[in-house]
């Protein structure tokens, strides 16, 4: 039921997919549609109001959790989420940072300030890379203004 919602949402306010070809020269939000595996993700951006921003200019780092990520939250969640935009953009927000940071700029221990204020943690082991937590399960897909690091998991501020 929360999918046909946010396929609702995602036709209603539709965005131009670029082809995998042109990903490099789409900005955050269409590679992210053109990828496949973020529907809850930009449907959430849109929600929240911030596509214009994730459309900008930039650089921005995105954390970004997948489809499957996001179903793994307790039932009701997502659905909570898109009724209370404040809670949701404060999510959303902090798995932004400024700037674009590669994975080649990743160290054990490093914590980075997100858009939302406050930081994430980023842990190194036996090369595999973690944020808060979250796996990283794909590193710097590349857009035109900024980067992607798809993670496992949806991160929460600490305050939530």
């Amino acid at each position: 039921m929360i999918r046909t919602k946010l396929a609702a949402l995602a036709t209603a306010t539709a965005l131009a997919v670029p082809t995998f070809a042109a990903a490099q020269e789409a900005d955050i939000v269409d590679t992210a549609v053109a990828a496949g595996d973020f529907e809850t993700l930009v449907a959430a951006v849109q929600a929240a109001g911030l596509v214009e921003t994730l459309k900008g200019e930039g650089p921005f780092t995105v954390f970004a959790p997948t489809d499957a990520a996001f179903d793994a939250l307790p039932e009701g969640t997502v659905e909570s989420l898109l009724e209370d935009t404040d809670a949701l953009t404060e999510i959303l927000t902090y798995h932004v940072v400024p700037g674009a940071v590669m994975s080649g700029d990743l160290s054990d221990g490093m914590t980075a300030a997100t858009v939302e204020g406050s930081e994430v943690e980023i842990s190194i082991t036996d090369g595999t890379v973690m944020v808060d937590g979250a796996t990283v399960t794909a590193a710097d897909i590349e857009a035109s203004n900024g980067v992607i690091h798809v993670i496992d998991a949806v991160i929460m501020p600490g305050d939530m």
